[in-house]
């Protein structure tokens, strides 16, 4: 895509500064333009004014939902061709989101139809309504809402819904809970409901919470349950605490808030550890494979299996850390510093259960474990989306080998089109297609290759004689000599594209007691992070990344 340079680094400021050179080139060119906002909203702003016009009467407003996605299809493509960030981490969000936005709505509009399919949890106006004795004392700061799983009985939400109180705001209700489809008046609480379905990826408070989150506690169940005539709940409350991937609800506001804000602190210190590592080794500046790692005894840097596994596990570990301080702050901004007392249910604590699930999943199930049980699933509802359309379409039983291959390639085959966009928007040379796409959709062989050897010897008898360490101990080496030889066409591609170059803190402790590379020092954000840019034209003029 660009040429490469030849020339060596002796720091990774040379590669800053080449890359941000290499962006004001392309940007003089006029070929490419840059990412700015507000103009970079459009394509969400279209589609979020759209479903709050109310489609449900009206057959020509509801196809139109069609031509709402094409719409951002389109701009999100003219992104990913022709915009352009100067900060590496923005740079790969330009083609991630994008095309994330483009998979979003997919699901929203054409998959399914929000305004009919979707219901949330949400608390009646009444004040008179009667909260079950089993439940705990409502307050302004009390917890909790609701299930957002599916009636056994097949039966949908949208025709049980209790109905919810629309004179009120959200957080000035006291009733108890139950579930709210889509409003018809007032605006802001269409408004309000539109807003959470476009930014709850997830699900939780929604009637298609995926499966890997915990239920709601027993009291919001209940309430539930008797708001719209369904049978009460039978599981114990502390099952509902911790889903079967080992995601863990938190019950009250204080445990929630001391639990992700401990999070917080502890991945800023592994980040400032990360990025001092990062800064003695070239390898992570460009992606520069023969570089070597200062960081390593001199006796391990002549083995190219001990350099190889230093950097996909500094990798993963900056991946992890990263995407998981950046999970915990939307607890302490909703709850912490928000919280019931302005956006209602959406401000309890019990709404934000953990990203990531316990790693026993990848002891117990291998690769199939670390993908669906550990690694977070923000995606996994548009993922699953398009291929249980494609199982209805076929009249593909869902349960069976065929349909749960075609759940697995689809899911990969989506993950690897979002990161390759993700790569080709970096600044960096990269190879979209042969890196991130390739990585992905080989999981769909790794798995399938797992699950099919596990199964030939449990039908031999020799998972049955084993002992249940060997078996984990067994897992645990299939799923790392795998991503040995597979993570690199992904962090290879990171490495090349410029991704860890992006400086998340804005000071280093370390790199000031001047244990980084050269020319690092106490503070880190010398260059512009936002700055306003002003373009030609009305729309490449704006806050620029």
């Amino acid at each position: 895509m660009y040429l490469k340079e030849v020339l060596l680094p002796v720091t990774h400021y040379d590669i800053i500064d080449r890359l941000n050179e290499q962006y004001a080139k392309l940007l003089a060119s006029g070929e490419y333009y840059p990412f700015t906002y507000p103009f970079g909203t459009l394509g969400a702003s279209v589609v979020i004014l759209y479903l709050l016009l109310d489609h449900r009467s009206r057959p020509w407003l509801r196809r139109a939902r069609f031509a709402a996605w094409a719409f951002i299809t389109v701009f999100a493509i003219w992104n990913i061709r022709r915009f352009r960030a100067r900060n590496p981490a923005a740079a790969f969000g330009v083609g991630l989101i994008s095309a994330w936005s483009i998979l979003w709505c997919f699901m929203m509009l054409v998959v399914k139809d929000v305004q009919q399919d979707f219901t949330r949890i949400e608390r009646k106006e009444s004040r008179l309504d009667m909260i079950s004795s089993s439940a705990p004392p409502q307050t302004a700061e009390s917890n909790g809402h609701a299930s957002g799983s599916a009636y056994k009985d097949g039966s949908t939400l949208h025709s049980r819904t209790s109905k919810v109180g629309t004179t009120q705001s959200p957080a000035q209700r006291t009733g108890t809970l139950a579930w709210q489809g889509y409003p018809s008046a007032p605006f802001i609480e269409r408004l309000d409901w539109v807003a959470d379905i476009f930014s709850n990826f997830r699900g939780m408070g929604w009637n298609w919470r995926i499966s890997g989150l915990p239920s709601p506690p027993l009291w919001a169940q209940a309430q539930l349950a008797g708001n719209s005539g369904a049978p009460p709940p039978e599981e114990e409350e502390k099952k509902t605490l911790v889903s079967r991937t080992g995601v863990y609800r938190y019950h009250d506001k204080a445990s929630l808030l001391k639990t992700n804000f401990w999070i917080v602190c502890r991945d800023i210190v592994i980040l400032d550890i990360l990025k001092t590592f990062i800064s003695h080794d070239a390898y992570f500046w460009d992606g520069n494979v023969s570089a070597t790692p200062d960081y390593l005894p001199a006796s391990l840097q002549a083995s190219p299996v001990t350099v190889r596994s230093a950097r996909l596990l500094l990798s993963l570990t900056a991946v992890y850390t990263a995407l998981q301080a950046i999970f915990a702050l939307g607890p302490l901004f909703f709850v912490g510093m928000i919280g019931p007392r302005y956006i209602g249910v959406r401000g309890e604590p019990w709404m934000y259960p953990d990203s990531f699930g316990s790693f026993d999943n990848v002891l117990d199930k291998g690769l199939a474990g670390w993908w669906g049980g550990w690694w977070h699933q923000s995606f996994r509802f548009a993922f699953e989306a398009p291929a249980s359309k494609l199982m209805e379409i076929l009249k593909l039983n869902p349960k069976s080998a065929g349909g749960k291959f075609l759940s697995l390639t689809v899911a990969f085959v989506l993950s690897g089109v979002l990161h390759a966009c993700g790569s080709y928007t970096q600044l960096g040379y990269t190879y979209p297609l042969s890196g991130p796409f390739l990585f992905f959709i080989s999981q769909i062989g790794g798995i399938s290759a797992q699950l099919a050897i596990t199964s030939l010897l449990r039908w031999l008898g020799v998972v049955q004689r084993s002992p249940k360490w060997l078996q984990r101990t067994a897992n645990f080496v299939y799923v790392h000599v795998w991503f040995y030889y597979t993570a690199p066409l992904l962090c290879d591609d990171f490495a090349r594209g410029g991704i860890w170059l992006f400086e998340p803190l804005p000071f280093s402790p370390l790199r000031g007691l001047g244990l980084g590379g050269k020319g690092d020092g106490f503070w880190c954000w010398w260059g512009g992070i936002v700055w306003w840019h002003k373009g030609d034209r009305w729309w490449t003029t704006g806050l620029a990344l």
